[in-house]
């Protein structure tokens, strides 16, 4: 099973800088790529909806045909291991 792992956050906010380390960190150490959203960006509103996405940062771990398989909400951030092991 083909595996997304999406970070929604923003990037002019409180958590931009931690984020943006955590994931070029989460990237560098794991090899598995992530995708970044911007909650105040209109093309994503669908989506935001559709994993009640009312918090930032939120990572989502989500499979190809989109069945959502685990949320982490706000902070502290998830361990690399534990976001990793939904991509493996």
């Amino acid at each position: 099973v083909k595996m997304r792992i999406v970070v929604v956050y923003k990037d002019y906010s409180d958590h931009g800088r931690e984020v943006r380390e955590y994931i070029e960190d989460f990237e560098r150490q794991t090899g598995l790529k992530v995708e970044v959203m911007d909650p105040d960006s209109g093309r994503n509103e669908f989506f935001l909806r559709a994993y009640d996405v009312v918090e930032y940062p939120t990572i989502l771990a989500i499979t190809d045909e989109g069945r959502l398989l685990q949320q982490w909400r706000g902070k502290p951030l998830p361990l690399f291991d534990e976001v990793a092991y939904y991509a493996r």
